[in-house]
C-alpha cells in the first residue's frame, strides 16, 4: 500500500523499539519520515529507512524543551512541508519502591512522557491548522494509563495524563479536521524487555531471569508478547482515512490482556 504517499509523518522516540516501528512501517507506505530523538543514534536510525527506500531524517530533539520541539516542526517543514501526522512515542521508564522514589525520577518521567506529548502536540496542532488540511495526533499511552503496576506510580501517573491530553485536545481541534487518539501498548517486545524482567523481578523477589516477562506472557489470551509492528499497524489505520470519523479515543494493543 501507498497510503500516506506525499504524507509528512513526525515520529518522537523514533530510533528504537515501538518508534522505529512505527517509522518504519508509514516508510513503508510512502510516507515522508522525521524521526526524532535525544539519542545521537536518530541519524543512524533515519538512515537505515532511506536505506530500506524510504525518504526519512533524524532530528535530535528534547521533547521537554519547548524551543527544541519548536525548531523540529520548523525542520521538518524546511525538509518536506507542513506535518501530517505526529505520533508522540518518546518515553522513560524507573522502577522503585515508593520510599526510594526520587523527586528527580517523579520529574523527569512526567516532563518526557506527559509534557514532552503536550509540547509536540502544541506545535503539530499549530502547524496543522495554518496548512488548513487537518492532521492526525496519535499519543502513545500504555496499558498503565488502564492500570498502574507496582513500583511506577510516576509512569503510570504520566500515562494517564496522556489520556486526558487525548481527550481535551480531541475535543477542542475537532472542527479543524484534526484527530486525537491514543494507544495503549501492553506487553512488547522491545530493548526495554531485559531491564523490566530483571528489575521487577529482583524486587517482586519470586522470579529469576526471564521469569518474569514469561509470567506476564502466560496471562495474555493470545499467548504471545507483542511486536513493535502490531503497535505501528494500529497507528497507521489511525492516521489513515479509514479512521476519519475516530477521535479522543484510547486504544489497547495488547493481545487481550486488558479488556477495558
Amino acid at each position: 500500500m501507498n497510503r500516506f504517499a506525499d504524507r509528512t509523518v513526525v515520529v518522537t522516540g523514533g530510533n528504537k523499539g515501538i518508534g522505529y516501528a512505527i517509522a518504519q512501517r508509514f516508510a513503508s507506505e510512502g510516507a515522508q519520515v522525521a524521526i526524532a530523538s535525544i539519542e545521537p543514534q536518530v541519524e543512524e536510525a533515519a538512515a537505515m529507512l532511506r536505506d530500506g527506500g524510504g525518504d526519512a531524517i533524524g532530528v535530535i530533539c528534547d521533547v521537554t524543551d519547548g524551543e527544541a520541539v519548536a525548531a523540529l516542526y520548523d525542520r521538518v517543514d524546511e525538509r518536506f512541508g507542513p506535518v501530517d501526522v505526529s505520533v508522540q512515542n518518546a518515553g522513560i521508564i524507573t522502577i522503585a519502591r515508593i520510599e526510594d522514589l526520587s523527586e528527580r525520577d517523579w520529574d523527569a518521567t512526567m516532563a518526557v512522557n506527559t509534557k514532552g506529548a503536550f509540547l509536540c502536540c502544541q506545535e503539530a496542532i499549530r502547524r496543522m491548522r495554518t496548512s488548513g488540511r487537518g492532521g492526525r495526533l496519535v499519543n502513545i499511552a500504555s496499558g498503565q494509563a488502564r492500570e498502574g503496576f507496582i513500583y511506577t506510580p510516576h509512569y503510570a501517573a504520566s500515562k494517564f495524563g496522556v489520556v486526558g491530553l487525548t481527550q481535551s485536545l480531541a475535543k477542542e481541534v475537532a472542527i479543524d479536521g484534526i484527530t486525537v487518539n491514543a494507544v495503549c501498548p501492553g506487553i512488547i517486545r522491545t530493548d526495554m524487555w531485559d531491564y523490566n524482567d530483571r528489575v521487577w523481578g529482583e524486587m517482586l523477589g519470586e522470579y529469576g531471569p526471564g521469569e518474569l516477562m514469561a509470567s506476564w506472557v502466560k496471562n495474555i489470551p493470545m499467548k504471545r508478547a507483542g511486536e513493535g509492528s502490531d503497535v505501528a499497524a494500529l497507528i497507521a489505520f489511525l492516521a489513515s482515512a479509514d479512521a476519519d470519523y475516530i477521535t479522543g479515543q484510547t486504544i489497547n494493543v495488547d493481545g487481550g490482556l486488558i479488556m477495558s
